[in-house]
């Protein structure tokens, strides 16, 4: 197992952790996520712990925010803070660990949760950051059935519109929400077609839960120039936990001791 893909099962174990002390969380979700947000912050963004505030820093939302548990867990991991803390305190009163990213977390940029504001924000950064002849990037990871909000097609045409070559969207499409499958619930057809017809240059990840394709994708995406990019990243809900994968049912659940156990196991045993 490479390094990359070891952190993101110590992700997926902070997070199993995480929803089981807290009876909690989306962890289907975050485990669909995880490898994307490990990409991310362990190879891909000019970030750190000792430079959060720097002004060159790329900037990360999470627009699909009800995945906090996964943005904290590998913020922990990063160094932002102490991961225990973030396992131990998430949900519970008083914690800054709320179910949503907020700017109370070291390393958060926006309060985000409310499904369709990343994209648009995404866009005013990146847009900034060409006004100010800034280097940095800004990236942003939504959901696929988020992309039954309109407010990402008026974010996507601006960004087309304004050729925003420094603004990188990644698709979690890993084709479920809380209520059924993203077609039976919202069929958003073809998303890389709508990428396209807005001007986005896009890339498809046929396995967004490998970091490898996943950081080649990265690449293409930061060396293209003149439009955004859009990564298509086909990942699976609930992956790395066998009885949570591929089911509607683990959008948003809370494990049995035993069901706990068993992904312990599982866990422990893919890190071998």
């Amino acid at each position: 197992m490479d390094a990359l893909t070891r952190k993101s099962y110590e992700v997926r174990r902070d997070i199993i952790e995480m929803v089981h002390n807290s009876r909690a969380g989306h962890v289907g979700g975050d485990l669909s996520v995880a490898d994307i947000l490990t990409v991310l912050y362990f190879k891909v963004m000019n970030v750190s712990p000792k430079k959060k505030d720097d002004p060159d820093r790329d900037r990360f939302l999470l627009s699909k925010g009800h995945c906090a548990d996964a943005l904290y867990c590998v913020l922990g991991e990063r160094g932002y803070y102490d991961v225990e803390e973030a396992v131990t305190q998430f949900s519970q009163f008083g914690s800054r660990f709320i179910g949503h990213p907020n700017t109370e977390v070291p390393g958060i940029e926006l309060n985000s949760g409310s499904l369709g504001h990343g994209m648009s924000v995404g866009v005013g950064m990146a847009l900034a950051a060409k006004m100010d002849q800034k280097e940095y990037r800004t990236y942003v990871v939504l959901g696929d059935g988020e992309m039954a909000e309109g407010s990402n097609y008026e974010g996507m045409m601006a960004a087309g519109h304004y050729k925003l070559d420094n603004l990188c969207a990644t698709v979690d499409l890993n084709r479920l929400q809380i209520s059924g499958t993203t077609q039976e619930v919202m069929d958003s057809a073809s998303l890389a077609d709508k990428f396209r017809d807005f001007g986005w240059n896009v890339i498809g990840v046929e396995d967004g839960n490998d970091c490898g394709e996943l950081l080649s994708a990265y690449e293409k995406a930061a060396a293209f120039k003149g439009k955004p990019s859009a990564l298509i990243a086909h990942t699976v809900k609930g992956k790395g936990i066998s009885f949570m994968e591929d089911q509607a049912s683990w959008h948003h659940g809370v494990m049995t001791e035993e069901q706990y156990q068993q992904a312990v196991r599982e866990l422990e045993e893919a890190l071998r």
